[in-house]
């Protein structure tokens, strides 16, 4: 078959750590074709289908070099067998129109995962208020009075932007209150944009758990991101240490609860984030850390994950 991958450029990627690259060297084992392009590749013309200037690539082996490119081909989207949206977070005005343009593919034909209307529905920090039973404490606001009646209430709070990713922008304020309304002018813009203010979890010494969702299914192995130092963040992209590690019976409580929810709501794959027993995220734009969890335990999450999409390609 032939897949597109929809995602940042290939030159950027890290391959040792990158997903988007442990599906392509599954997919390619099985002698399926990879394309690639960009989400500003994308465009649509009155009488013709959604289309993009794609790259055929093939992978080398080489750890620096790590693919060949073959040809560059302008298709239709709906000429491929599957296209992958793994382009990488802000969840901005482009990706917005990108997905727009990767629906209007889908009533052309093409079969898009994440399904396009799915990635606009659940903003990834946004998407936890369906599923209170699971949460900490949490409030999404512009207002500031609002955030400090939350601060006194809860004591030790973190904020954060509901565009980030990677543990951009997170603040946590303490008891005392110090630079609460300065972290709140930087953040909510004077009232000009929403945040996110959750209770702080003491959990997060222990770990920030990426839970993998594929299918429906959680990976039985989720990676632990531990924070280093005196940093609050667990994120790997500021320092994180990853460590695998089985789910606990909260994790797959959360996990299989979620997931044939956003299975069925066209989500081959969903990243759940949970300190301690409360999820904190719903990640579905391009979820990662398939490489770790192999590497670490011989769980194989690309191979699971290229059965699913075969799977679903075989039942249209």
């Amino acid at each position: 078959m032939r897949f597109l991958f929809v995602a940042d450029p290939l030159e950027q990627f890290n391959i040792k750590k990158d997903s988007t690259y442990a599906m392509m060297s599954e997919a390619a084992a099985r002698g399926h074709e990879l394309f690639a392009c960009e989400p500003k590749d994308l465009l649509w013309q009155r009488g013709g289908r959604v289309a993009a200037q794609m790259r055929q690539v093939a992978l080398s082996g080489d750890p620096v070099y790590w693919f060949t490119e073959q040809h560059a081909p302008e298709l239709a989207l709906a000429e491929l067998d599957a296209v992958l949206m793994r382009k990488d977070p802000p969840f901005d005005s482009e990706y917005f129109y990108a997905t727009h343009l990767l629906q209007q593919a889908e009533r052309e034909g093409a079969r898009v995962f994440n399904k396009p209307a799915a990635l606009r529905d659940h903003p990834e920090k946004l998407a936890i208020l369906e599923f209170p039973q699971f949460i900490g404490p949490t409030l999404v606001t512009r207002d500031a009075e609002a955030i400090k009646r939350f601060h006194a209430e809860h004591g030790d709070i973190i904020l954060k932007p509901l565009d980030g990713m990677g543990g951009m922008g997170i603040f946590r304020v303490g008891p005392d209150g110090l630079n609460l309304g300065s972290i709140t002018e930087t953040l909510n813009r004077g009232g000009a944009q929403t945040v996110m203010v959750q209770g702080y979890l003491s959990e997060i010494a222990q770990g920030d758990k990426r839970i993998l969702v594929i299918g429906g299914e959680p990976v039985p192995f989720c990676l632990a991101r531990i924070p280093q130092g005196s940093e609050i963040r667990g994120n790997l992209a500021v320092g994180g240490k990853g460590v695998a590690q089985p789910l606990s019976a909260r994790d797959r409580e959360i996990a299989s609860t979620l997931g044939p929810i956003l299975a069925a709501r066209g989500m081959l794959l969903a990243g759940l984030d949970v300190i301690g027993d409360c999820l904190t995220e719903i990640n579905v734009t391009s979820p990662t850390c398939f490489r770790e969890i192999a590497d670490q335990t011989g769980f194989d999450v690309a191979k699971v994950f290229i059965d699913a999409l075969e799977s679903a390609l075989r039942h249209r």
